[in-house]
């Protein structure tokens, strides 16, 4: 039998390995991702360079990370109402300048209105 290629690799350009690399980093990271985001009890050891041990959290902890979610839209409603309140007030601001510098525009009642006589109704004869 003659020279077999069994076991060799094919010449590969750089952009296909930098492709190969960047699937195989993509995998291992949402991999990572799936274990960090887990409500459950697990230890991830990297190469013995990075140990991480990650717990659910108790009652208490997710107590106070309701609270805290509440006061930041509390905080955020807040925020709202006044840039709602301030547009108000300049809108209002400019609407008295505007009617301050014309009051022609503004219909006011001089006098009061005269009733009108009756027609008078002439006899036939």
């Amino acid at each position: 039998m003659s020279e077999s290629d069994e076991g060799q690799l094919q010449d590969y350009s750089v952009d296909q390995l930098a492709g190969a690399i960047v699937l195989v980093l993509g995998a291992v990271a949402s991999l990572l991702l799936v274990v960090w985001q887990s409500k459950c009890h697990c230890k991830v050891n990297l190469c013995y360079i990075f140990q991480c041990e990650r717990r659910p959290p108790n009652e208490d902890e997710l107590k106070g990370l309701k609270d805290q979610a509440n006061k930041l839209k509390d905080k955020k409603n807040e925020k709202k109402q006044d840039k709602i309140l301030k547009k108000e007030e300049k809108i209002l601001q400019k609407e008295d300048e505007i009617l301050s510098r014309s009051p022609n525009l503004v219909p006011t009642k001089s006098r009061e209105a005269e009733p009108e006589p009756e027609p008078e109704i002439d006899r036939l004869v």
